[in-house]
């Protein structure tokens, strides 16, 4: 297997909800749109993020989608400044994000926060001015 990811799924409550904070309120144009049972964002050159319905995702996977618990993950968005990350959580936040933790200097030298989306994914914006957080910027 190639080392590699190309789609992040996440089984969200109302693809409606999720799809008007993730278009309307971050600004990401949709790939894929079905109304109702999937919105699909490219993220990178060729990573996709699929938010996909619950039911469906219970149904093809056979797993029962855990509710009312912080999945053990993050998603992450890493910016070229300090600012970018303030300007980011801002942004998350009037899209309606929960606001989980606000950005502080870290010990390893970077900046971040941390928001979660409509169905709880967390999501850590960064500064990271180490060869690894430079080598993911655009």
């Amino acid at each position: 297997m190639d080392q590699r990811l190309s789609f992040v799924t996440l089984a969200v409550a109302d693809v409606s909800a999720s799809r008007r904070f993730y278009a309307d309120g971050l600004g990401w144009e949709p790939t894929l749109d079905v109304p109702g049972e999937v919105v699909m964002f490219r993220v990178a050159d060729k990573v996709v993020l699929s938010l996909w319905a619950a039911e469906a995702f219970e149904a093809e996977t056979g797993a029962r989608v855990a509710t009312g618990v912080v999945p053990p993950l993050t998603l992450a968005h890493n910016c070229a400044t300090r600012a970018g990350v303030d300007r980011v959580l801002d942004q998350a936040r009037h899209a309606g994000a929960a606001r989980v933790r606000e950005a502080v200097t870290r010990e390893w030298g970077g900046y971040s926060g941390y928001f979660a989306d409509p169905d709880g994914f967390l999501w850590e914006v960064a500064y990271n001015p180490g060869e690894i957080g430079e080598s993911v910027l655009p």
